[in-house]
């Protein structure tokens, strides 16, 4: 006897559907899974066992085939339960269900039939979409996350109990149900796929359970009282730039970092702000496009950091903030199974590197391929895994290490010696530098006074939404969003130069002696300066401001007096 449920799985964060095909055979009881499954698909058997056990079903003594498909594609986690249980429960015929062939079947069982969530339901949801299925049965603690999926029929059920509609279970039979009685309430119910009548153990013992119709089970968001509404950037603003004293030419580079999404540095000696300055930058930036709201909550959900689905797709961009004791695999990804880093939770944010230099340099030195490519991509033995991690790169570090160089402060000097300054920034390789498009200096505030108006974080966020509203327009067509993305024909065409502009960036890089890259990122810097004016071509001022922000390329450690 044959049967097919259809579940999914996740590869890397994106969904793969997969067949869950049951086969019920005589020989000795035994049940197999076969199709590259993991230990966690393997002990489903005895969960499923006991699941069905429990909630008045007979488990089949047959030998039991369940193959995963397709059979080359390692499969991971619990998500499978639910699927194999039905498979089972309507290859053997106790369970008539006609919707199974169009069902996609996720959820993890406990041994009394319960349904637990399980994580990454957004990115299945999606592929069953894709794969032309239109209905999703899931765990309670998933639905409001699988709803979030337009055009799919969401079915919800805390138990397998739950099945039957109310009233169509029939009462139990102690006696033994013939073989004809049972072929015909078989007939009566239009099953996906043909289903001959058990001879084994499993059968006779009751009559079919039908669950003919799921629409008992329908998840309705609507029913939901007191639905809290998404929490937005605006709402957010409970630290605000307003609360910093002073600081304006930091406030005036942060602006230009978040309106073109640009790497920035600040650097500074402890207690400036530095900190304060970049934990209040998500209150500046957008919320999320809707295609960019649903890359970054199928992100969250593959991770298990989705926390309620009820509040619909994120739209506050994320900020992430990991310690410097952080691993290479903690913050590119990685795993037997690999799944996303710190900077892919970033995608479409900011990471914030807080004392840049305590970071191990090996770990540093992994951000280099994605600031640049804008994914990650981790290889294995059978796979190899793409992370989307386009984000923006924010960080701080003191001067020295003890923190001091270039402190007007009367009672604090440097301490440091030429040799550990060098030794100090040399922690930082000159290829990562070199990405930072903004290195800023973040020196001791002068400015006490709180009565002093200070610019507040919602104008930062109005010249920042005018700015990017004017990239959306002008790369309305092509596959970026912000300057910092621009590079080869694009950058050409869209932040070109005239002849005396790019004369004098052409002394500024022979007399800094900076790189190529770096040549390309202090245009971008300057396209965006000029988009915060209005200005349709990049100008000398644009270009001096934006090679101001390259202050470690300016800079040349000194002995302290």
């Amino acid at each position: 006897m044959y049967g097919k449920m259809h579940s999914a799985c996740l590869y890397g964060i994106e969904g793969v559907m997969i067949g869950v095909e049951i086969d019920l055979a005589n020989g000795l009881p035994q049940t197999h899974i076969i199709g590259l499954p993991d230990s966690a698909v393997r002990e489903a058997v005895e969960r499923v066992r006991a699941a069905v056990k429990n909630c008045g079903y007979s488990y089949p003594l047959q030998r039991v085939t369940i193959n995963l498909a397709p059979a080359d594609l390692r499969k991971e986690g619990s998500a499978f339960d639910l699927a194999i249980a039905l498979g089972i429960l309507t290859t053997s015929g106790q369970l008539i269900m006609p919707e199974a062939g169009e069902l996609l079947c996720i959820g993890e069982l406990a041994l009394d039939g319960s349904l637990r969530p399980v994580n990454g339901v957004l990115s299945m949801v999606e592929a069953a979409r894709r794969a032309g299925m239109r209905a999703v049965l899931v765990p309670p603690g998933n639905a409001a996350e699988a709803a979030l999926i337009q055009g799919m029929r969401v079915y919800t059920a805390g138990h397998l109990s739950q099945l039957p509609q109310p009233g169509q279970l029939p009462a139990p039979d102690r006696g033994e149900l013939s073989v004809t009685a049972r072929e015909e309430a078989i007939e009566q119910a239009d099953l996906p796929f043909p289903v001959s009548v058990s001879h084994g153990s499993a059968a006779g013992k009751r009559p079919p359970v039908l669950a003919l119709s799921l629409e008992h089970l329908r998840y309705r968001p609507a029913e939901i009282a007191d639905n809290p509404p998404p929490l937005r950037a605006e709402h957010l603003m409970m630290e605000d730039y307003s609360d910093v004293m002073g600081q304006n030419h930091v406030k005036r580079a942060l602006t230009i970092a978040a309106a073109g999404m640009h790497n920035i540095l600040l650097i500074g000696p402890p207690g400036t702000g530095k900190t304060m300055l970049i934990k209040r930058l998500p209150g500046i930036l957008p919320d999320l496009k809707d295609n960019e709201a649903l890359e970054v909550t199928k992100i969250f959900s593959a991770a298990g950091m989705l926390r309620d689905g009820r509040q619909g797709l994120l739209r506050s961009r994320p900020f992430r903030s990991p310690h410097h004791t952080i691993s290479g695999a903690g913050l590119i990804g990685g795993g037997g199974i690999p799944k996303p880093g710190e900077v892919s939770l970033a995608h479409r944010g900011i990471l914030f590197l807080d004392e840049l230099p305590e970071f191990s340099r090996a770990v540093l030195e992994v951000l280099r391929q994605p600031l640049e490519d804008g994914v990650v991509t981790i290889s294995r033995a059978r796979a190899a895994f793409t992370f989307p991690a386009r984000f923006l790169l924010a960080g701080s570090m003191n001067p020295c290490m003890c923190g001091y160089l270039g402190n007007s402060g009367t009672h604090q000097r440097c301490t440091c010696s030429p040799a550990g300054i060098a030794r100090y920034r040399a922690r930082i390789s000159g290829p990562l530098l070199d990405r930072m498009d903004m290195q800023v200096d973040v020196p001791r505030p002068k400015e006490w006074d709180n009565s002093v108006t200070q610019v507040s974080s919602a104008q930062m966020r109005a010249e920042v939404q005018q700015a990017q509203a004017i990239q959306a327009e002008r790369y309305g067509r092509l596959p970026i969003s912000w300057n910092s993305e621009l590079s080869g024909a694009a950058l050409r065409r869209y932040a070109a130069l005239r002849r005396e502009e790019a004369m004098l960036l052409n002394s500024i890089l022979e007399s800094l002696g900076l790189s190529m890259r770096a040549h390309d990122r202090i245009i971008r810097l300057a396209r965006t300066i000029a988009d915060l004016e209005g200005a349709e071509a990049i100008n000398a001022a644009h270009l001096a401001e934006a090679v101001q922000y390259r202050n470690l390329d300016r800079q040349v450690p000194a002995e302290e007096e």
